[in-house]
């Protein structure tokens, strides 16, 4: 499991495909609070740390895709 202290601000969030998910703004408990850049609606995205398999390269790695992890998203 990943440590939340591994999760960087400004570390990009990709799916399991290798595409671009988001960027980290910062983590919120459990939860990774993603930047409103990387938003379709503007606001603030938030993943559950429980996504994140592994921290590689500098990017937090997520177990779904990158289509299923934005449907995740809250």
């Amino acid at each position: 499991m990943v440590n939340e202290s591994q999760i960087t601000k400004d570390m990009e969030v990709v799916g399991s495909d290798g595409q671009h998910v988001g960027t980290v703004d910062r983590v919120e408990g459990q939860k990774i609070k993603l930047t409103k850049a990387d938003s379709p609606t503007g606001h603030h995205q938030f993943l559950q740390m429980d996504m994140v398999s592994q921290v590689k390269d500098g990017k937090a790695h997520l177990s779904a895709s990158a289509a299923d992890a934005k449907k995740q998203m809250s």
